[in-house]
């Protein structure tokens, strides 16, 4: 198996086919960290500790006289606080209105065949066939309390992937509080490192930055209810020569779609600790007797070959091991939504026109988007209504399905269940079920108030509305949204509560909904969406194989959207579409073949109205749909490579796909600047055969002439001008 224990050393070895992990029991029952990164064997790395004297380093417990002793620089599995440890824990919890502190010294473990899960939350999971994963359970106890805590591992050996969680135990008779419960925490020796995280804002998520770690605490966060725009729950630690091609680099993915925490101690020693879990932003959890808290997964990967080995990786165990949509490796329908196109104001007349057009371009599907509900001209009512506006539309929602369907085109529908107008028959029949600080005038955003997932009515309310609403007609498809985030945070239902238990009970609310949609409605196309990508984490993909990767549709910023989100997630997951032009965020003119280019590097669709388009942009689009279609395995399937980046070359963007067996691929470029008397553009691809022979264009190739030579794109004509280049083995 890939999990051992040596019982001689207590050391325990997980084993990937990229990495070692490596733990071990000391003689006071510390279970201390001892190695993480390129694969070694099975000896015991304790001795790399070197105990010393680093003053003002306390001693623990019964260790009084070894001041050489101290948890306030030894490498710890599960860093807690109260413990002589200074630096920043993943766990701080104790008997309810006592001093929180702990101790936790190792009881036994557990080595078994198969992937644990865990109840409420979402986690990967051993894929039909596969037997190359292990589960690693770890017990430790408080010194001096019935306090438990189990650390939990699942090792996918060929996948290169670890994963981790804690569950934290309440076996005295009396209640415990946890005032942080994070999910995980590592230790560095003393290694300098690089953090690369994903920072942005509403119409620019997922912007790529490098920076070294300098000492003190280094911080990615959100306290928005959600996982953000501002920020992304992933990470990647690297050493300072990675790159692309090479160099050591750690990623960790938090599976979780709400307020969530990272921090980065680089310390007095120069060893590095990273921390990471839900937001303990005033979180206060409540443990009877009995009880237990089960923390969100955590993902790492760590490998030798650099940023493109570690997202490629990261891609494959998303695919196979967290989506289990039936849609993840079935062919999406290409779509048109009728937001950018009507907003508004629209009729069945104008939806019907919209899809005739649609079908005449071999488009598969129609999406209504908001306004066909209650009283929905605007957003500043009707949310929360969910029963159709058969004035406003001039028939049953059920007639519109049929029509659409009648063309040969799918129907999916727009929904945004977690909100609600105060000007809505819902707030006025229920104004308890909103999340509502007594005694305030609520904080709103797009005139919407936030429902309380930690309610049980208004979860049972959500369940019973979405399923009326995907039984009342053919609908075979839901873009989920959610358009602004959490605060006013109190319930009315669950008053003693603390805020960060809201949030918690939220995203655990916000589950439970959509694991009754999916249960229900098996074959349904869900898409997640929170005012584009506030919502786009790991932890959503195991309910949606895809979502709305941003608001912003210009072609030209996505480029940058889509660079950084394609380190951590799966190309496939990206929603993206073709838009109307000037472009409705910005005003930038880009022309209808590039549009198409860069709305390819995801799930494709169009955006706009297509009764407006004139009759060489009908051409264009029927190309591209043909060329979607007919490539739809290789763009979604395929090894995703980013080839330049648009946050360090400004003249041109480059990426491209590769067949698994490496007999196609496409190049994909967008010119973003041009220049009087240009030089020659050469982009080298990655991926290929080095010794078989290809042909891109007409012309043949070595692998290792496109891999080390490259390609020159061809001379632009016009301002962010594309190319689309097939590439395919002969021999």
């Amino acid at each position: 198996m890939a999990v051992k224990f040596n019982e001689e050393t207590k050391t325990f070895t997980l084993q990937t086919s990229k990495s070692t992990y490596k733990m071990k029991v000391d003689s006071y029952g510390m279970l201390l960290h001892t190695y993480y990164g390129f694969p070694t064997d099975e000896s015991d790395l304790s001795y790399l500790i070197a105990p010393d004297d680093h003053g003002f380093s306390g001693q623990v417990g019964e260790i009084i006289d070894d001041r050489t002793y101290s948890m306030d620089y030894f490498p710890l599995e599960y860093a807690v606080h109260g413990n002589s440890d200074f630096r920043i824990s993943a766990l701080r919890a104790g008997k309810k209105g006592d001093v929180p502190a702990l101790d936790l010294r190792y009881v036994s473990h557990e080595i078994r065949q198969g992937k644990y899960s865990l109840p409420g939350l979402p986690a990967l999971f051993a894929a039909p066939g596969e037997e190359d994963v292990s589960t690693l359970e770890i017990t430790l106890k408080d010194a001096y309390e019935e306090i438990y805590v189990k650390l939990l591992y699942g090792v996918f050996e060929k996948k290169n992937v670890i994963t981790r969680s804690a569950v934290i135990e309440n076996r005295m008779e009396v209640p415990m509080e946890l005032h942080r419960a994070m999910s995980m925490s590592l230790d560095y020796l003393d290694e300098e490192l690089d953090l690369v995280h994903f920072y942005g804002k509403h119409v620019g998520e997922r912007q790529f930055e490098r920076r070294p770690l300098t000492h003190g605490i280094t911080e990615i966060a959100s306290v928005r209810g959600n996982s953000s725009h501002q920020h992304n729950p992933f990470v990647i630690l690297c050493e300072k020569n990675a790159t692309e091609d090479q160099g050591g680099c750690w990623g960790y993915s938090l599976l979780y779609s709400g307020s969530f925490r990272f921090r980065v101690e680089y310390d007095q020693l120069d060893s590095t600790r990273i921390v990471c879990g839900i937001s303990d932003n005033e979180f206060v959890w409540d443990l009877a007797p009995g009880e237990s808290f089960v923390t969100p997964e955590v993902v790492l990967t760590y490998t030798s070959e650099g940023f493109s080995d570690l997202s490629a990786g990261l891609h494959r165990a998303y695919m196979d091991n967290l989506i289990r949509s039936p849609w993840k490796y079935k062919k999406r329908p290409a779509l048109v939504n009728n937001w950018e196109a009507t907003y508004f104001d629209f009729n069945a007349l104008k939806l019907v026109t919209i899809a005739n057009h649609a079908a005449d371009l071999g488009l598969d599907m129609l999406v209504l988007d908001d306004g066909w509900f209650g009283k929905r001209d605007n957003d500043k009512a009707g949310l929360g209504d969910w029963y159709v506006n058969e004035r406003k539309l001039g028939c049953s929602l059920q007639d519109l399905a049929t029509q659409i369907n009648r063309m040969g085109l799918m129907f999916g529908i727009w929904v945004e269940p977690e909100m609600v107008n105060q000007d809505s028959d819902l707030y006025r029949k229920h104004p308890e079920w909103v999340l509502e600080i007594p005694g305030r005038m609520p904080n709103q955003a797009r005139n919407q108030l936030v429902l309380d997932l930690s309610n049980r009515e208004v979860i049972a309310f959500m369940k019973e509305s979405l399923d009326a609403i995907i039984d009342s007609a053919n609908v075979e498809y839901i873009k989920w949204d959610m358009n602004r985030c959490v605060d006013n945070i109190y319930s009315t239902a669950n008053p003693g509560l603390s805020q960060g238990a809201i949030r918690h009970l939220y995203v655990l609310g916000l589950y439970e909904v959509q694991e009754h949609v999916l249960t229900r409605h098996p074959n349904l196309l869900m898409e997640g969406c929170n005012g584009g990508g506030g919502r786009f984490d790991a932890g959503m993909l195991y309910y949606v194989p895809q979502v709305w990767c941003s608001d912003n549709t210009d072609a030209i910023e996505r480029l940058r959207i889509h660079y950084g989100t394609s380190f951590g997630y799966p190309m496939s997951a990206v929603g993206a579409h073709v838009s109307a032009c000037p472009n409705h965020q910005n005003g930038r003119v880009v022309p209808f073949k590039t549009r198409g280019v860069c709305a390819m590097q995801g799930s494709f669709g169009y955006e706009l109205d297509l009764s407006k388009l004139t009759e060489e942009e009908k051409a264009e689009a029927r190309e591209q749909i043909r060329f979607y279609n007919e490539n739809y395995d290789l763009i979604q399937q395929g090894t995703y490579y980013r080839l330049t980046s648009p946050f360090e070359n400004h003249d041109y963007t480059a990426w491209s796909y590769v067949a698994p067996d490496q007999t196609r691929a496409i190049l994909a470029a967008v010119h973003t600047d041009l220049h009087g008397n240009p030089k020659p553009r050469r982009v080298k691809l990655k991926g290929l055969q080095k010794d078989a022979l290809y042909e891109a264009d007409g012309t043949v190739y070595t692998g290792a002439a496109l891999m080390q030579g490259g390609v020159v794109l061809p001379k632009p004509e016009c301002n962010y001008d594309s190319y689309l280049i097939c590439i395919r083995k002969i021999r």
